[in-house]
């Protein structure tokens, strides 16, 4: 199986529908992953069938529990652009914004957002508490160890109906238990195809605004 048959055949493990320019995309981002990864260090996993479900898969398995009324998202500690890249191709009628402090880092998403031609893909160079506040239906991040931490730094970026989503390997409980009482959290398992690993969603709303109606 080629290296694009394998993408889509995930893809359609996850329920999604792809064209092939996405693909493409989505390899082509790889590529760029791979060639600044020789100059910087942006992800430790440098197997390009490996990078295919770790990071593409992986960070798309977020697409069916977006409610429908994301229109703007945020990637917090962006990194390597994980998942907000991947997401931001797969869907380009989601403004999707990477917060990554590192400048490093930061050269690379805009050089990618560039290269890509990815005209719905914002990158902002500063941590997420120096950004403007109420203005992401959705906040996303595989980078947060700590569910209690995201919470604190992200809520108030959020508009009216808006979540957070934190994604995690096995259901951090403990972690959950420290949610302050208004945050209310909803655990959805995942299966990321070839990803012989435990991962879960962890998807937070907040009593003091309005329940988003999410996917069943």
């Amino acid at each position: 199986m080629t290296e694009r048959e394998t993408l889509e055949t995930g893809l359609a493990g996850l329920g999604l529908t792809t064209t092939s320019e996405i693909s493409g995309l989505l390899l082509d981002y790889l590529s760029l992953l791979e060639k600044w990864n020789q100059a910087i260090n942006l992800t430790a996993i440098r197997e390009r069938d490996r990078m295919v479900t770790h990071h593409l898969l992986d960070s798309l398995s977020v697409l069916p529990s977006l409610p429908s009324h994301v229109h703007k998202l945020a990637d917090i500690g962006s990194g390597a652009g994980l998942p907000g890249i991947p997401l931001a191709i797969a869907r380009p009628d989601i403004r999707v914004t990477l917060v990554e402090p590192n400048q490093k880092k930061v050269a690379f998403l805009r050089q990618a957002k560039g290269s890509l031609g990815l005209a719905n893909l914002e990158v902002i160079g500063k941590r997420v508490e120096d950004i403007p506040g109420a203005s992401y239906d959705c906040v996303v991040s595989r980078a947060f160890a700590d569910l209690p931490d995201f919470v604190r730094v992200s809520e108030r970026i959020l508009t009216p109906k808006g979540i957070l989503i934190a994604m995690k390997g096995i259901v951090p409980y403990e972690e959950i238990g420290r949610l302050p009482s208004h945050a209310k959290a909803q655990v959805e398992a995942i299966h990321v195809p070839d990803l012989a690993a435990s991962r879960h969603l962890i998807i937070v709303r907040f009593d003091s605004i309005e329940e988003a109606t999410l996917p069943s």
